[in-house]
């Protein structure tokens, strides 16, 4: 029997929902739930998994001015709505702790090969506007490094390549396969969704495809010239996957602890099982993609559909277990 449709948990959303939260409640002391779930089209569930956070919300962890808000099931209430007033809240400044991580990590920024010089100027202007402002508080900073070394050599390779229109070599590891396979690729653009990629028209396969960089374990630049086909570039803003309808259907079951994966695969949809997991279909261009996942999922989850993929998600774990017993056994 099919279960209740929900929509896909997403954590950028529930941010941006907890924000416009704050406001409305410093307006309506006492707002009823039910009203307040209506108005941001939310269930009640979801309101009150969202009031189970805002008291962990503030200005900082360090005083008393974190939400004091709380509800008796019918209402919501919030005690010290001034904290946050433009009125009486205190002016805004950096601990020590918070103005060493900033200025180590915009020096750290600052020597990132690739970055304009434009950027990395106004970078610097700021960071010494924080320094003055942040005053003995800044001193720890001046004895602190971070350097980019891996990441920031291959950074540098492929902005040179795609400056100079030439190809790269690289080797380069696939967690999904859990191997290093060595390709040529003809960079198109560097990307950053959370880690920094090269989209790059790969030789090997014909066909466009993204590396994360710091899965490259080798790279070099090639003096044949780069001549990937045109194509026309992907909007990104809605993340790096994004499955064709074409792609075929995967049918998963994941158990309470595993819900986390509606919220990190894009997905179909996602309908409530009885035991509290969730019944997710989604689509990728690589199916067999998705037995790392399922050998990650353990008993939380299986792959349900197509059958084939399940079988072979079932062997995998298998030969997992019987290579586990094996080293047991010689031990």
């Amino acid at each position: 029997m099919a279960g209740k449709p929900v929509r896909p948990v997403n954590a950028i959303d529930q941010t941006r929902r907890m924000l416009s939260l704050v406001t409305y409640l410093r307006e309506r002391p006492g707002a009823r739930i039910e009203d307040v779930a209506r108005a941001f089209g939310i269930t009640e569930d979801e309101l009150v998994s969202d009031l189970d956070v805002l008291p962990m919300c503030g200005t900082s962890f360090r005083g008393g001015d974190l939400l004091d808000i709380d509800t008796d099931g019918e209402r919501i209430w919030w005690h010290n709505p001034a904290a946050l007033g433009a009125e009486t809240a205190e002016p805004l400044r950096l601990a020590a702790d918070e103005a060493t991580a900033l200025l180590v990590a915009a020096r750290a920024v600052a020597t990132l090969p690739g970055l304009r010089e434009s950027d990395r100027q106004a970078l610097l202007r700021a960071t010494a506007k924080v320094e003055t402002a942040a005053g003995e508080a800044a001193g720890a900073s001046s004895r602190l490094s971070v350097t980019f070394e891996s990441e920031g050599g291959v950074f540098a390779d492929v902005d040179r390549a795609i400056a100079e229109r030439r190809r790269l070599w690289i080797r380069y590891y696939s967690p999904a396969r859990d191997e290093i396979t060595e390709r040529e690729i003809d960079p198109i653009r560097l990307v950053s969704v959370g880690h920094t990629y090269v989209e790059a028209w790969c030789r090997r396969s014909e066909a466009r495809r993204t590396f994360r960089l710091d899965r490259v374990a080798e790279i070099r630049i090639l003096d044949e010239p780069s001549a990937p086909p045109e194509i026309e570039l992907r909007d990104l803003s809605e993340g790096l996957v994004q499955p064709a309808a074409e792609d075929p259907e995967v049918v998963v079951e994941v158990g309470p602890g595993g819900r986390w994966v509606a919220e990190y695969y894009p997905h179909d949809s996602a309908e409530e099982l009885p035991d509290g997991g969730l019944r997710i279909t989604l689509r990728t261009p690589d199916p067999a993609s998705l037995k790392r996942l399922a050998l990650r999922l353990g008993r939380d989850g299986r792959i349900v559909a197509p059958s084939g993929l399940a079988d072979s998600a079932r062997q995998a774990a298998r030969d997992a277990l019987a290579a586990y017993d094996g080293v047991e056994a010689a031990g």
